[in-house]
């Protein structure tokens, strides 16, 4: 029997991030940024331990929730803004080795930043480096969207253009078709497999020999400014991609959608209620809404409507759009599950809509949960699909119109 190799994935996250504050420990798609790239650690077959190297206590405690380890806490001379990643790494090994005699045969980075990872990311760029004596280390790469050689410099005393890069053999690369040139690659956060050798006595951290994981750029988001957030958020939901998750798999929406039971306090309203002085309430929806509905239901998609209160709002509401509506349900699942038997529908096609925890419940009944973006905490890091707009803005046309384009 062979032993396994040791194999150490280490992950920076630093507490002082001033681009995205609190950025390592941030709600990403329902979990902490970080959660993600530890995921990464502890779902890979080769690695043996998974440490997270920081200077916040916050960070601390949540990477320990979530299955880290966190032997020590990085010095504040190696968490400025300015910090490199060797003295990081550095000091990690050389704290493992001299307090607990600890001494890996390949590390691995894994950049909190980088969240959307294949699953067999780690184990390949690992593979690669223990058959390859040779290297150094492994980096994630992906196709360059950008070519180099269709690049320039200005000269700063002339003002005048000169090509980044020339091509033996082509006269004037930034002109030829991209076929006939040199293809290049773009770095990514992904995974690094280095060994310790490099980091600590070639002082690199990716030393000569570097062997490249190609990525399938689908993957590639790299989180630096806020707007980078909402749209890598929208990636994990509906990029279909087999990802690491720390959570739960997403599902997709079925191809071939028969019911959508929708909650409706926070999914068809903004879960705000206006009461008059004689106990009458009032509720805002979205007159876009209707539209949706009728376009899903022309291509034979049905509605259901489940609610918790008895409510004369709600009634009226579903009157107006034409909903069949059960309400005063304190088991929704049971519910569900009868009129899904009552009526012939397969779960494999149906979609469920809600925005609280009270909804939880349906979610494994169904084949598809989805969730506004304003939902509990609790829903977003359960849903399958989390929509771009809010309960009582929008949300409920955007599944419609997701279905509709789904199915065509």
């Amino acid at each position: 029997m062979v032993e396994q190799e040791e194999v150490l994935a280490i992950i920076p996250a630093r507490g002082g991030s001033k681009g995205i504050l609190g950025k390592n420990i941030r709600s990403f798609a329902g979990y902490p940024l970080i959660a993600y790239s530890i995921a990464a650690a502890l779902q890979a077959h080769c690695v043996t331990r998974t440490i997270v190297s920081t200077d916040s206590e916050e960070i601390m405690t949540i990477s320990r929730q979530y299955g880290a380890e966190v032997p020590f806490l990085r010095p504040v001379k190696y968490a400025q803004d300015n910090s490199l990643d060797l003295p990081v790494f550095q000091h990690a090994l050389n704290w493992l080795a001299e307090q607990e005699g600890y001494y890996p045969a390949v590390v691995v980075q894994l950049r909190p930043t980088s969240p959307v990872r294949p699953r067999t990311c780690v184990d390949d760029a690992v593979k690669i480096l223990l058959n390859h004596p040779e290297a150094d280390s492994v980096r994630g790469v992906v196709p360059s969207g950008q070519n180099p050689f269709k690049m320039w410099r200005i000269d700063p005393s002339s003002g005048q253009m000169r090509p980044l890069l020339n091509v033996d053999g082509v006269a004037d690369p930034y002109n030829a078709p991209r076929q006939v040139l040199p293809p290049v690659y773009w770095q990514t956060g992904h995974i690094d497999a280095i060994r310790p050798a490099t980091i600590l006595q070639k002082n690199s951290m990716s030393g000569e020999v570097i062997l490249p994981l190609l990525i399938d750029p689908r993957f590639t988001i790299d989180i630096d400014t806020p707007a980078d957030w909402p749209k890598s958020e929208r990636l994990v939901y509906n990029g279909d991609l087999d990802m690491v998750n720390p959570g739960h798999v997403h599902r997709p929406l079925p191809e071939q959608v028969e019911l959508v039971a929708f909650d409706f306090d926070g999914v068809m309203t903004d879960n705000r209620v206006w009461v008059d002085e004689e106990g009458h309430e009032q509720v805002a929806a979205n007159r876009s809404d209707s539209e949706g509905l009728s376009a899903m239901r022309k291509r034979g998609v049905q509605v259901i409507v489940l609610s918790k209160e008895t409510n004369p709002v709600v009634s009226a509401r579903c009157r107006k759009l034409n909903l069949p509506v059960v309400q005063g349900i304190n088991d929704k699942p049971v519910v569900l599950r009868q009129y899904l038997e009552e009526h012939h529908f397969d779960p494999r096609h149906v979609v469920y809509v809600g925005n609280d925890v009270n909804d939880l419940p349906c979610f494994p009944v169904v084949s598809c949960a989805v969730a506004p973006v304003d939902a509990e905490p609790e829903i977003l890091r359960q849903a399958d699909l989390v929509l771009s707009r809010k309960g009582g803005h929008g949300a409920v046309r955007e599944i419609c119109d997701l279905i509709v384009q789904r199915m065509k």
